[in-house]
């Protein structure tokens, strides 16, 4: 079996970076344009990093966890790494696509792995309009925000916000609202991975709210349409025993 050409990249912390090291040593390393994988060394917020940055790339990442939560990442260990990667499972994920529409008449577009949040820039709350393929759902949510998140991120910010976990095949999405003030029953919905969501912000001078996709935030937004890349796909790799389908499983009985 012809051996891969591996990348490493790591994150600008110190177990990172010492890590890495060891694995340059060990290993080689090759720039990510040459690789035929590419291995991040950080948290969850360096593989998203990794992912978007690489995504043209159609490489595959394997995260090796050296941050705090490491729910995307596999556990710290530099032995065996060439077979560890080999009998990797891969996972596909689709990102969602976000556009925003912006005060001064500008779009600004953006991928999400995780989510697409809308938050409330100042101390008064968001008024948002709720439209999910160009039918009206909520006529005006009154909220600290809303967000749409994928299985992949269905642990991450909406399982703060108290949003369902998604097994990752269900090909369904999460529409979470944060903090509703009103309506005061709606807790939430699941759409289809087809469905096409728009957030049509209210009063947006008085009341400004900023959009973000995983790290790239937008401000001063009058609207956001978001739906699933159908054509775009990332590709993670997990080690099979605790691969990333398990660990949203395993999260759903963590009390």
């Amino acid at each position: 079996m012809k051996k891969k050409k591996i990348s490493f990249v790591a994150a600008d912390i110190i177990e990172a970076q010492e890590i890495l090291k060891t694995l340059e040593k060990r290993y080689g390393n090759v720039v990510p344009e040459n690789a035929d994988v590419i291995v991040a060394l950080g948290g969850d917020g360096f593989m998203l990093r990794m992912l978007h940055q690489y995504k043209a790339r159609k490489i595959p990442i394997y995260g090796m966890n050296c941050g705090s939560v490491g729910f995307l990442m596999n556990t710290r260990n530099v032995t065996n790494l060439d077979r560890r990667i080999s009998q990797a499972e891969p996972v596909e994920v689709h990102p969602l696509v976000m556009e925003t529409v912006l005060a001064d008449g500008s779009i600004k577009t953006s991928h999400a792995i995780n989510e697409v949040a809308i938050l409330r820039q100042t101390q008064q709350a968001a008024k948002i309009r709720v439209v999910v393929d160009d039918i009206e759902r909520i006529p005006e949510l009154i909220c600290d925000g809303v967000l749409v998140a994928t299985p992949a991120g269905s642990t991450a910010y909406n399982l703060s916000a108290h949003g369902p976990i998604l097994p990752l095949n269900a090909n369904v999405l999460c529409l979470t609202p944060i903090s509703a003030f009103r309506p005061r029953r709606w807790r939430g919905a699941i759409v289809p991975c087809q469905a096409k969501i728009r957030f049509e912000i209210l009063e947006s001078t008085k009341r400004p709210v900023c959009a973000s996709a995983d790290d790239f935030e937008v401000r001063q937004i009058v609207s956001v349409s978001i739906e699933q890349a159908q054509t775009v796909s990332m590709t993670l790799l997990f080690d099979p025993e605790h691969n990333l389908e398990s660990r949203i499983l395993k999260e759903q009985f963590t009390l």
